[in-house]
Formats: C-alpha cells, structure tokens, sequence
C-alpha cells in the first residue's frame, strides 16, 4: 500500500513513520507540499499514486489560533477539504485528524462520535469546519479522528516539545507549580495512536467517517503532571490551579474526554493512559 503522509516531522507523523510494518509512504517536506495552496495539494495526491493520504498536519498552537483565525482556517479547513478533493479525484483515500476541542464539554460522561459539536474557540471551530468540508466533498473517502492531548518523542514544534517532556523540564527546576485541575482530558500517546490508525485503515471498508481514538481513561491536567512525577520521583510540589478553562477570554472544555465508540467495535482499543506514560518515561527518561 502506497500512503502520502502528511506532517511527517511531527510528533505524529514521525511516529506513524515508526510505526509502520509493510506500507511505502511517501513524505514531502514542508517546503515540497504547502497546505496554504490549493494546486500544490492537487498535484502532490495526483503524483504520489497513493492509495491513502494521511494529513497529521495542523494549525493547532489553541492561543495562537485565536490571534491567526484566517490562517488557522486555511490550514485546519480549507486544506482538509482540498485534501479531500484530490483523494476523490484520484481515488485515494483520506485519514485526516480532529480534536476534542470541537466540543463544549458540558458533558459529563466520555463523548461519542455522534455528540452534537459545539466548539467554543477558534482552533475547535476551524477542526469541525474541516471535518464537515471532508465528508461533504467524499464521504466515502474519508476518514476523521478526533483524539486528546497528544504526546510523543518527537514534540511539537509549534508547543516548544510536548506536555510531558515540559512537566519534566519544569519539574527538574525544583520550584512549585500550578497546574490546571478544571480541565478533565484523556492524554493520548502517538505511538499508540499511530499504531491504532494502520489497524483503522485496514478495516476502513467497514465505515468511513468520524472515530475518536484516545488512551483509555480520563484525568485532569494537575493528575497527569503528579503521575509524571511520582513515575520518575520528582519532589517538585503541583498545586491545583483552577482557571475555569480560560486563557484570557478564550475558553476550553472542561470536560472533554473521548469514547472510542466506532473503533472498540471493531475491535481497536488504546491502553490506559497510565500505561502509556509509564512506556513513554521508561523510554524517554531511562535514568
């Protein structure tokens, strides 16, 4: 199988590219494939003869979402749905990714892929608008996940690293810290997200559209940084810190944990978060 990937420097995309067994994928740099142009992305799908594209790139510094709309737009919709065209076109199929953050997080109990939506910033605002232009343009060809609080070895560029590598760093400076006890989230490891899509993609004739796919389990922010801690016996004090879900006047979810709905039926589920950080810190921190 022949698969064009999107991102592939990112920490999911570089560990879709771990992850993979048998497939030849296909990885243009930035520079080779701009998002922002919508003939650059017709003729990358066109030339890469792939049979799946997976897009892991995305506009997704939340703050800064707030202060580049337009460009946040452009990257998390308009290209998905130019992404989505070009599969049609030429009869590939897309596996593009979305966020928790497309949900108010009124709820109280885990969301399902068929919740009704309502994002209350910019950056869910700009995921739900590329979720809905993919499946109006090919809804047989595509494929959405959503998925929570990505961490993975190689960091986010865009974030300065990832959550856990910055707990870490914060955590060795020896000082107390404050740490969001209002959100209630279930961090997601791309290594295991990455191994969860190639078993996706190999029951993808069984139903295309949204999927959540997260590590099982929920906690808030303040009890994922403790666990990172008392893994790796740092001594640094967390205190709760609860700001409402705001950042400024931008507000997140309070609430906005993901069930793995379509995927555990058939048969796909992730491991608990806890075993996921434990893998990433034996792996990351050996010392």
């Amino acid at each position: 199988m022949r698969i064009l990937l999107i991102g592939a420097t990112g920490q999911l995309g570089s560990d879709v590219i771990k992850s993979n067994l048998s497939h030849h994928i296909i990885a243009p740099r930035r520079m080779e494939l701009d998002l922002t142009r919508s003939a650059t992305i017709a003729v990358a799908v066109r030339d890469a003869r792939a049979d799946w594209v997976i897009n892991t790139a995305a506009f997704h510094n939340v703050t800064l979402c707030e202060q580049q709309a337009e460009q946040a737009f452009r990257v998390n919709c308009v290209a998905v749905r130019d992404l989505a065209q070009a599969c049609r076109a030429n009869d590939a199929r897309l596996m593009t990714f979305s966020t928790d953050y497309v949900f108010s997080g009124e709820k109280r109990t885990p969301y399902r892929e068929d919740d009704c939506p309502a994002p209350l910033q910019i950056y869910g605002i700009t995921k739900l608008a590329g979720e809905a232009a993919a499946l109006a343009v090919a809804p047989e060809h595509t494929i959405i996940v959503r998925t929570c609080g990505l961490y993975g070895q190689s960091g986010a560029a865009s974030k300065g690293g990832n959550f856990v590598d910055n707990r870490v760093r914060d955590g060795r400076r020896g000082m107390p810290l404050d740490m969001s006890c209002d959100q209630t989230v279930c961090p997601t490891s791309t290594h295991d997200l990455s191994m969860a899509i190639f078993t996706l993609i190999a029951n993808a004739a069984r139903g295309f559209g949204i999927y959540h796919l997260v590590n099982e389990g929920e906690c808030t922010w303040f009890d994922f940084t403790k666990a990172i801690y008392e893994y790796l016996g740092i001594k640094t004090q967390v205190r709760p810190a609860d700001r409402g879900g705001r950042t400024g006047a931008m507000r997140r979810p309070l609430y906005s944990v993901l069930a793995n709905t379509r995927a555990r039926a058939l048969g796909i589920t992730l491991p608990p978060w806890q075993e996921a950080l434990k893998r990433y810190l034996q792996v990351k921190y050996p010392d």
